[in-house]
Formats: C-alpha cells, structure tokens, sequence
C-alpha cells in the first residue's frame, strides 16, 4: 500500500494519476476541508473520466499534526510519499507554515520509522538548499546559511528537510527530491495558471532575476524511479532549465499570442510595489499580490545544476519551452471551466 500526502495539490493530483497508472493501491491523506477541483482538473488533462481513477483512491480524513491518527493510517503501508506543505509568502501564515512544515514532517518521520517503512520519498524544495548569498550553480551539495535572502517559506522547508535527515540517521529508507519552480498543465489559479493569465491581462514589466524550472512530470517521474531504486539517504535536485524571468515571459507570450513585457522593472520599483500592496491590504483585508519576499525573489539570480539526477538515472528532462506550450494550451481550451 502507498501512502500520500498533499494528493489534492498540483504536484500530488499528478502523482496520484501516475501512480494509479502503475496499478498501485493508494491511500491518499486530505483534510475535511479539501478541495478537490484542482485534483479532477489534472486528471482530466490525462483521462476523459477522472472520477473513475479519483473513486480507485482511499482517501483518508486526516492531519499531519495529529500523530495519533497517522499511526492508524499507517499500519498496512510500506511506502510514503510525502508531498504535503503550507506554501506561503505572507507574513500573516508564518507560523501555521513553519508548525505544517516542520512539525507534520517530523510526526510522519517519527511513525515511518516506527512503522519499518520501506521507502520514504520527501518532497523538499529548491528553497530547501543553501541558494542565500550564493552567486555559484547550487548543487546538492551547497550548504545551507542563514540569510535575510531566506524567505520564511524556505526556512520551514530547510527544516522539514532536516526532519528527515533526522529520520535517515535513526533507520529510515528515505530519498529527498529539491524541485526548482514546478510548472505545468493543470493549475488555473497559481503557478503556471497564474503567470498565463498575468500575461492574457498585459504585463508590461520584467525583473531581472533568474531561477529554475522543471515540468511536473519530471519530478513525479524522477519521485517513482528513486523510490523504486535502491538509492537512500540522498537528496536530488529537480530542474530542467535556468531562464530569466524576461525568457519565461517571452515564451508564455508566444505561445498565447501577446506581446511580451517590454519594460525591466528596477529594484526600487519593486520595493514601493510590495509597499502598496502591504498598505492596500491592510486596507481592505485581503492578501498582498507582491510582498517583500516575492519582490527580492524576483531581482535575485539563482542559477541549479541538475547533473546528480540525469547522472544517476541517466534521467532526461521535458524542454521548458514544452512545458510552457501544453500549460497554455489546457488553460486557453478550459477557459470556460476555469471558475475555481
């Protein structure tokens, strides 16, 4: 049995579909609460009827702070894919996300261990790596260093990730996986849904940073083939290609038809752009578009090698440019359903 957690999220609905592909038998953690639109939506970009794969899940009615009910849910699984995270930039969420981040982490550590689970796959971040102040390629094998360039995001995430060394040291059969930004068709509402429809509204403005991206695909592709190996204790970078923000746009514009942005955006720009927007929703009590983190992410220059994974798995990456043109594509033919 393979339990797995965040399955209602985009990179856990592509993983589920996959896993369901390879004829596994799934329990799938969810809260109460969970929506599971975005989960039909990935599966329809598969499946013409993804309520019939969706009815072959066990979901499980849960929550990764509640120890108690994770060692129920655990007694007939021999493996775990944890894909679960608050993903926040929002100074307001801190402390729900350091406390999902970390503390769900260590709890499902804690039972695997105690369970004898016989692989355990962690869905770190590119966060996750020691990328603060660094101007060199990031490997797996830069270190960590505290900096004020960390966002809060990615201290929660170094410390999730240090959850499962903790758990490697006492016995655990675990692999750590960093994906870069993870694009991809599927999302309407955030990531690459989110950048297309900035674009469809006229974006006039680039910044000058650089940072990762890989497909989707990819890194539930590499999850499966490192959990199937006898690879452990290791982590691995997951990203296809290191693109300008200028480079994104371009090909997303292209692909949908629009101009591209044509004016670079200075960094005092978007110091006073994450101060409006603090102001403007402390105003009227709604979450910022830009804040001081995602406005310093977006001038810095992040650049990641991705040699340990197609090295090891002689592992070969989705072009980006791809990745870009199918995300478009589902989002330009499901407009009409695109309401959630």
């Amino acid at each position: 049995m393979v339990f797995v957690t965040g399955g209602t999220g985009f990179l856990g609905a592509h993983l589920l579909y996959q896993l369901l592909v390879n004829k596994a038998h799934i329990k799938a953690l969810r809260r109460s609460n969970s929506n599971e639109n975005l989960l039909r939506r990935v599966f329809g970009f598969y499946h013409k009827n993804p309520k019939d794969l969706i009815d072959k899940i066990e979901w499980i009615e849960g929550d990764l702070l509640d120890i108690y009910s994770l060692e129920d849910i655990l007694n007939d699984v021999s493996t775990i894919y944890h894909a679960a995270a608050t993903v926040s930039f929002q100074p307001a969420d801190k402390d729900i996300m350091m406390q999902t981040n970390i503390e769900g982490t260590a709890n499902l550590v804690n039972i695997a261990n105690e369970k004898k689970i016989k692989k355990f796959c962690h869905v770190s971040s590119i966060a996750a790596i020691g990328r603060a102040d660094n101007d060199n390629t990031i490997d797996e094998e830069t270190r960590w260093r505290a900096s004020k360039r960390n966002s809060t995001y990615a201290v929660s995430k170094y410390g999730a990730e240090r959850e499962v060394w903790r758990g490697i040291e006492e016995g655990l059969n675990a692999v750590i996986v960093n994906p870069s930004i993870i694009l991809g068709p599927g999302e309407v509402n955030s990531g690459s849904g989110k950048l297309i429809k900035t674009m469809l509204d006229g974006l006039k403005f680039y910044t000058s940073g650089i940072n990762g991206y890989v497909d989707v695909r990819d890194v539930v592709k590499a999850m499966i083939l490192l959990v199937d190996s006898k690879i452990s204790g290791e982590r691995f970078i997951l990203s296809a290609e290191n693109l300008s923000y200028r480079e994104l746009f371009e090909m997303i514009a292209e692909e949908i038809g629009k101009s591209p942005p044509a004016y670079k955006a200075s960094k005092w720009m978007g110091e006073v752009a994450w101060r409006i927007e603090h102001i403007k929703g402390k105003l009227t009590g709604t979450k910022p578009l830009i804040t001081k983190e995602t406005a310093n992410t977006a001038v810095n220059i992040y650049r990641y090698s991705n040699h340990k994974i197609t090295g090891q798995l002689d592992f070969q990456f989705i072009p980006i440019q791809q990745t870009i043109k199918e995300a478009c594509e589902y989002y330009l033919n499901n407009l009409v359903n695109i309401n959630d």
